[in-house]
């Protein structure tokens, strides 16, 4: 009974005190009502950092060029020491949108001491664009594997300009095709969302902060003023990292969208697994106390409900459905934005399971010694956690 109690009121305290996260929020799609009273638009820089990227960065940068934005707009793409095609690849599709003169394709520096590998392409793109004769207004962070509708751009920006935002970032809709995407890509939104409600992260009178690294519009301004990316050199998590540094200096807005969408597919479960083992132990800074803290909360929360369910009796077993069925009610909105079968909320307990062994096995490759894994680089924390 205690147990099947603590389950229901953590998923009550969830419904009702968690920032609402299990809501499909409003979105930049809704931005149209902000006025377009403006006449020069800012100038802005796109930089894309990408390391063996040759599959999908010719569709991604290609969307990048054929946005309508009305302002001066140029992309940088950081080629992170690919030993594939990427560069080239690139170039190409520059070409091929006759707007070659609107990118440049630089090859990153070597990695030097204390910075990731992402972050260290990053800033080599906001070197080269601090040097432009006419430095942008904002910097537009782009992953090589993200597609954008053509009014993205322009959409971002009133956003940002309208709200005075030291950063406009969007959670892109992940690639949801395969089975093991649609068992597991709605779960891991619904997670993140969870450990960082949007509607907090959108206030400026609290503390939570956070950004979707796919695509993030910064002012170069509250950037500089900030530090710079020098600032989070050392972070696995880039974007988060981003998130908690400008939202020191100014507003920040974080919202879902159809606009923007990964290119990237995960078509088994070890590539989902991939994807978050890269950072999951880093999100509980590589800790082992609160890795057995995280799986004991998950285990009440997530897995005692339909255990208890299919074996407890009388009023404990009426608990634990009741709290089955909030759990999967909780996870149907973003189901929908998925367009998955809502019959997935049921699967959550299991779901939650699979994402307890990622987290383990990520903390397991991290003592190994191969934590932070991609696509061939090794991330190993400073010691002193600078």
């Amino acid at each position: 009974m205690v147990i099947a109690a603590l389950a229901c009121v953590s998923w009550l305290y969830l419904l009702l005190m968690r920032g609402g996260f299990w809501r499909v929020p409003k979105r930049l799609d809704d931005v149209s009502s902000v006025p377009d009273a403006r006449r020069a638009w800012p100038r802005v820089v796109a930089i894309v950092p990408a390391r063996n990227e040759a599959e999908l960065i010719a569709e991604s940068v290609a969307s990048l060029l054929r946005q309508d934005y009305r302002g001066a707009f140029h992309v940088v793409v950081v080629d992170d020491h690919s030993t594939d095609s990427t560069a080239a690849v690139a170039q190409r599709a520059a070409a091929a949108c006759g707007a070659s003169e609107r990118m440049t394709v630089l090859a990153a520096p070597p990695l030097e001491d204390r910075w990731t590998g992402k972050l260290w392409a990053m800033n080599c793109g906001v070197v080269h664009a601090e040097a432009m004769p006419e430095p942008a207004d904002y910097l537009l962070f782009s992953d090589a594997d993200i597609g954008y509708a053509p009014d993205t751009l322009t959409k971002l920006v009133m956003r940002a300009e309208a709200d005075s935002l030291a950063l406009t970032s969007l959670m892109a809709r992940l690639h949801c095709e395969s089975l093991a995407e649609r068992a597991l890509i709605p779960a891991f939104v619904f997670f993140f969302r969870m450990l960082y409600p949007f509607a907090w992260v959108n206030e400026p009178q609290r503390r939570t902060a956070a950004a979707a690294g796919g695509c993030m519009l910064v002012q170069r301004s509250a950037l500089r003023d900030a530090g710079g990316l020098d600032a989070i050199r050392h972070e696995l998590i880039d974007d988060c990292a981003l998130g908690r540094l400008l939202k020191r200096r100014g507003r920040i807005w974080l919202g879902l969208t159809q606009r923007a969408r990964s290119l990237r597919a995960c078509c088994s479960i070890g590539d989902v697994r991939r994807m978050v083992g890269r950072s999951a132990y880093a999100q509980l800074r590589y800790s082992p106390w609160l890795l057995i803290g995280t799986l004991a909360a998950m285990s009440v929360t997530y897995l005692a409900p339909p255990l208890l369910a299919l074996s407890a009796v009388d009023a404990v077993r009426w608990l634990a459905v009741a709290t089955w069925l909030l759990m999967a009610a909780l996870l149907q909105p973003i189901l929908r934005f998925y367009r998955v079968s809502p019959c997935w909320g049921l699967a959550l307990p299991a779901i939650a399971a699979t994402y307890l062994v990622f987290t383990v096995d990520s903390a397991y490759r991290h003592w190994r010694g191969q934590g932070g894994e991609w696509k061939g680089r090794v991330h190993i924390p400073a010691p002193d956690g600078q």
